[in-house]
């Protein structure tokens, strides 16, 4: 079965809102006069990003001044220092995680402004309400989301 590709160029202008309210599944489609509802739970999620990212950020710097600076508190046992090594690299990892988190809430803001939010970049389709409520940064649908994963992409 061959999947329909949207030319991205047709939804960069945001496609007419279809006149059938909801699924046939029963679920809710995103509508316009929603907008409103996820642009504020976009940005309150990008201010709990950034709060965390700057904690992240001090924790970090205060580990190295410990660890480089001359403090005699801190543990030169090899094992403590892989320990403190293993820490400092899975802050990273979740520091990576949450700029790629905050880029993604970035660019639904920015769909927002060209009103393209809300729509499969796959299919062209609205994205489900319930999704959106659960993913507001989400370009997938539902269904969309599921063939990507039986492709393996």
């Amino acid at each position: 079965m061959a999947k329909k590709k949207v030319d991205k160029t047709e939804i960069k202008e945001g496609p007419a809102w279809s006149p059938k309210p909801d699924f046939d599944d029963g679920t809710r489609r995103y509508k316009p006069e929603d907008e409103e509802h996820f642009r504020t739970i976009i940005q309150e999620k990008i201010k709990g990003v950034r709060k965390e990212l700057g904690y992240l950020e001090e924790s970090s710097l205060k580990s190295l001044e410990e660890y480089s600076g001359d403090n005699s508190t801190y543990s030169l046992h090899m094992a403590d220092q892989g320990t403190d090594m293993q820490e400092r690299e899975k802050a990273l990892l979740f520091a990576q995680r949450e700029h790629k988190f905050l880029r993604g809430l970035m660019a639904a803001l920015e769909r927002m402004k060209h009103g393209t939010y809300g729509y499969c970049v796959d299919t062209g389709i609205p994205i489900e309400f319930a999704r959106l409520e659960a993913v507001p940064h989400a370009t997938l649908s539902i269904k969309a989301k599921r063939a990507r994963e039986e492709e393996g992409r």
